[in-house]
């Protein structure tokens, strides 16, 4: 029997033992569009469009979920996609689902002027400790849309592990859908790669579906190898593992959810190294800032204080281990901490039972899924709009923390290269990103609110003219002598202005459910107008959870209309409220929950 910690740590020092060889991209346009050697004129859109705001505020309805669940049934219909599973094979296995993955890009590349382009990662793996065996051949898969500018060149990583597994890590053949890991992940990538590629971005931004996760990180370890050797100047990656479940399991990896099929639909996980939580602060504060005011379901993005669940690691660790800044994304709830030799292991997560859902009534129609489109478009979202800041946003200020007489004070180097800078600080046993943001346009900064004899963290971000925050700083760390008068907190000023959007009912007919307040915090009434469909004076107004379990049931008269007050206290997450009159749903309104 392995513990899930001993099982990581032996993939992880598998990973180390990997010898990689004859790394080299398929396509030479790709690669040097990577290197920023590339003509931007050659791949500029007939219309462009390159304002981050206008980019953040369309990819709310672009990104979609019917198009999220379409690939992802595609995906899963292969079969497996173990990483030493069929090669040859047109529609089983790790060379089908390849070959579709980079059809994909093609085609998405066709649609927008031929400005994608696709191409292979190939590389050679000597496997020295003997698990599972070495490779030749292998593959990942990209697709590289070209910055508008060469100078300063960066590029942007939006990436996924696409291969699967079951109860062992080395069987090619059995059934691995593995629909949450990593299929979601997988689909997200995909999406962005359809909705991004009709935009224009300073930087580059690659697309990549990667190989060998489950043998121990192989595919992202020979990307960012690759990316060393290339010369390769990697601004950010955003790593997404496991996106768009929202049930948690019995043995759920810590932190994270602990109590068995409890739902969290509402909150996003990011993971990163003390060396790049600077990332996971400029996308939560950005997310908050800049778009959570403008869409219809708000969601949490949490910064954990780890680089990834305990004992587990994934794809964003080889890109930190090469000095490269890296985030992994992942759902507040997670179906099993992934080790099936543990004794009544029931959990899906690295099972054939991580599959998309379930046929309820034998009809060959799934009838509840254990992915949330819904949830998994929202994950896309908040990953697109972070792609999108980082390939248009300036760089991290350097700077040093003082510690003078007078209290702490940040001091920029050099000149002034942006228009505000912003000074995260927080106490040494604080778990949040901050205890307090400052914003400021002096480039010397006394921090205010200082208690004496107390040690902070304090990190820095600049902001550009257009209002976007650059990652911040690595904390620096110093001891305050004395009390500073307290200042005024950053009034997180450079918002968006997108057109409103509403969430889309299930409505099936003229009757209306209002909701207030909407998004709600335990107690909300629900209203409904009177209707003239109505048969008769019984009607039913039921509340169910996200997965259709009933939560409450109340006799009403849909004919006349009214209200009622609810005590919904059943945690953050999408809740659905229908009038149902003799059978048949008259009106339907979803409920947001929030903390």
């Amino acid at each position: 029997m392995r513990a899930p910690l001993l099982l990581a740590f032996a993939l992880f020092a598998h990973g180390l033992a990997a010898q990689f060889s004859s790394i080299a991209c398929s396509n030479a346009a790709a690669l040097q569009a990577m290197k920023g050697q590339h003509d931007p004129a050659q791949y500029a859109a007939s219309t462009v469009v390159q304002d981050h705001e206008d980019i953040i505020c369309a990819l709310r309805t672009l990104v979609n979920p019917d198009s999220l669940r379409a690939s992802l049934e595609e995906l899963v219909s292969f079969g497996t996609r173990n990483t030493y599973s069929d090669t040859v094979s047109a529609n089983v296995g790790i060379g089908a689902v390849r070959r579709w993955a980079f059809d994909r890009f093609q085609r998405i590349s066709d649609a927008q002027e031929g400005r994608l382009i696709p191409a292979f990662l190939q590389f050679n793996y000597a496997n020295e400790s003997g698990n599972c065996g070495s490779g030749q051949g292998w593959r990942n898969v990209m697709a590289v849309l070209p910055g508008s500018s060469t100078q300063g060149h960066r590029v942007v990583i939006i990436e996924a592990h696409i291969d699967s597994r079951c109860e062992n890590t080395c069987d090619p053949n059995c059934l691995a859908q593995g629909a949450e890991d990593n299929g979601s992940g997988s689909v997200l990538v995909l999406e962005l790669a359809r909705v991004l590629s009709r935009f224009t971005f300073k930087h580059t931004l690659v697309f990549l579906l990667v190989t060998g996760e489950e043998q121990g990180l192989l595919g992202s370890r020979a990307m960012a190898q690759f990316c060393v050797q290339q010369g390769i100047a990697v601004k950010g990656v955003l790593n997404n593992d496991i996106v768009g479940g929202i049930l948690c399991g019995e043995t759920a990896s810590p932190p994270g959810c602990g109590v068995v099929n409890e739902v969290d639909s509402m909150q996003l996980r990011v993971f990163s190294h003390g060396l790049t939580r600077g990332m996971a602060r400029m996308i939560e504060l950005s997310y908050r800032e800049k778009l959570r005011p403008h869409v219809p379901v708000p969601m949490v993005v949490s910064v954990m204080d780890r680089e990834d669940r305990m004992g587990r690691g994934s794809d964003h660790i080889p890109f930190r281990q090469q000095g490269y800044q890296s985030v992994r994304f992942t759902a507040a709830n997670e179906h099993g901490h992934g080790d099936p030799d543990v004794p009544e292991y029931d959990d899906r997560q690295h099972t054939s039972e991580d599959i998309l859902g379930l046929d309820l009534d034998g009809d060959a129609i799934i009838d509840t899924f254990f992915v949330d489109f819904n949830y998994l478009a929202r994950n896309t979202v908040v990953n697109g709009a972070s792609a999108t800041l980082l390939a248009h946003g300036p760089d991290t200020p350097t700077w040093t923390l003082l510690d003078e007489p007078e209290g702490l004070r940040a001091q920029i180097n050099g000149s002034s290269a942006w228009s505000a800078y912003r000074i995260g600080v927080r106490g040494l046993n604080a778990q949040q990103p901050f205890d307090a943001l400052y914003r400021t346009t002096e480039t010397s900064f006394p921090i205010p609110g200082l208690l004496p004899n107390q040690g902070y963290y304090v990190s820095m971000a600049g902001v550009d003219a257009a209002g976007i925050t650059s990652i911040f700083s690595q904390e620096q760390i110093r001891v305050n002598d004395v009390a500073t008068d307290a200042g005024s907190f950053d009034d997180l000023p450079y918002g968006l202005q997108c057109m409103p959007i509403g969430i889309a009912e299930m409505s099936e007919s003229a009757t209306e459910l209002t909701v207030s307040p909407n998004p709600f915090i335990g107690q909300l009434r629900i209203a409904w107008h009177p209707s003239s469909a109505a048969r008769g004076p019984e009607a039913w107004l039921v509340i169910t959870d996200a997965r259709g379990l009933e939560l409450m049931r109340s006799k009403v008269d849909a004919s006349r209309g009214g209200s009622i007050s609810v005590d919904l206290d059943r945690g953050p997450g999408l809740y659905l409220a229908r009038l149902i009159e003799n059978g048949r749903v008259r009106a339907s309104a979803r409920l947001v929950a929030i903390e």
